[in-house]
């Protein structure tokens, strides 16, 4: 079931634009330059982490700009769609759970993390 869940949130973000690649120059291969010398070049940077979640609450998720339901709703994501929290942070509860995740990959703002499945480890924000 787990790896059902998460090819399909893989299979979303994908159609979404969401996912990254990875891929650049590798150092291993020198570049050849003019004159017989060889210049090696630096690797990629590497993209930003992002980590899978699904949101799971029936009626979907508000986005909050903080991390409060006092906070103003900016958003909804509704049931079964997938998020890439950047990181998260305590909180105000909801139903005895303090834990917020910041979205990352192009959208702003806070989802409680009652209403969301982690499908990896997300990180405390710094």
């Amino acid at each position: 079931m787990r790896r059902i869940v998460t090819a399909s949130a893989v299979a979303a973000l994908a159609g979404s634009g969401i996912l990254l690649s990875a891929g650049g120059a590798s150092a291993a291969n020198p570049t050849p330059q003019p004159g017989g010398g060889s210049a090696q070049q630096a690797p990629a940077a590497a993209p930003a982490a992002h980590h899978m979640s699904k949101v799971v609450a029936n009626g979907g998720v508000w986005i909050r700009q903080e991390a409060s339901t006092n906070s103003k709703r900016i958003g909804l994501l509704p049931k079964g769609m997938a998020a890439a929290p950047e990181c998260k942070k305590i909180g105000q509860s909801v139903d005895g759970n303090r834990l917020w995740y910041k979205l990352g990959a192009g959208k702003q703002g806070w989802v409680s993390a009652r209403y969301v499945q982690n499908l990896g480890r997300v990180p405390y924000c710094k």
